[in-house]
């Protein structure tokens, strides 16, 4: 290969990448302020407009709205994982148990998007969803420490955790910058009527798999494709 020609090769792919990556940062970036203000349920065409990028773009770089939402929100699940590893190191497990559902709902608040992601599951997320299942490892163990403190009643069941999120997700979609506080009184409510004694029988959980089901729809539901996309 001549000098000019290995000259020629070099300048005329490297941009290429160098674009590539700049347009992935600018999607996620305006992702995260869309799904933030109008969760998951944006159009991946209004997350395009915010990057000022063509739909065609979009797609060549996110072919989903699956892949879209594990680069955007596997951080803040770390994040998440990071709020029940405190709670978890909390030496009162009660107040640990309290803490994290405070600040995991607070998580939910600050970010629309969030709120909704605590609420659906994206099996090809990979990364957002083991982070998701490490989470709920442990938090295994920080309801079984609360209950054997006798604060935490004893038929709390560790699938009454995504009911909190969807009751916190549906109050702060509803009430938004209206009565921004709202899901405050709702979460006092919630732990107020986790405490042990308790002060009747709960109805029969749902259980794990109807809950799985009822996220993974609600993940299916968000990945519709914008007018005109098929497929």
């Amino acid at each position: 290969m001549t000098p000019g020609a290995q000259h020629s090769d070099g300048p005329a792919v490297q941009p290429l990448r160098s674009d590539a990556e700049r347009n992935r940062e600018r999607i996620i970036a305006a992702a995260r302020t869309v799904f933030a203000r109008d969760g998951l349920n944006a159009s991946m065409a209004s997350v395009a407009r915010e990057a000022g990028v063509g739909i065609a773009t979009m797609f060549r770089r996110f072919p989903t709205k699956e892949e879209l939402v594990d680069a955007v929100f596997s951080d803040r699940m770390g994040a998440y994982v990071d709020v029940v590893t405190v709670a978890l190191e909390d030496p009162d497990p009660w107040n640990g148990f309290v803490g994290y559902i405070e600040t995991a709902c607070a998580m939910q608040a600050a970010d629309s998007g969030f709120a909704d992601v605590l609420t659906m599951t994206f099996p090809t997320a990979e990364v957002l969803e083991e982070r998701r299942n490490r989470a709920y490892e442990a938090m295994l163990v920080l309801i079984d420490r609360a209950k054997a403190t006798g604060r935490l009643r004893e038929d709390f069941d560790p699938s009454d955790l995504v009911l909190i999120h969807m009751a916190n997700a549906g109050v702060v979609n509803a009430t938004g910058d209206a009565a921004p506080d709202a899901w405050r009184r709702v979460v006092a409510l919630i732990i107020q009527s986790l405490e042990a004694p308790a002060r009747g029988p709960l109805p029969a959980s749902p259980g794990h798999e109807p809950l799985y089901k009822a996220m993974l729809r609600a993940g299916q539901g968000t990945s519709a494709p914008p007018s005109g996309k098929s497929g």
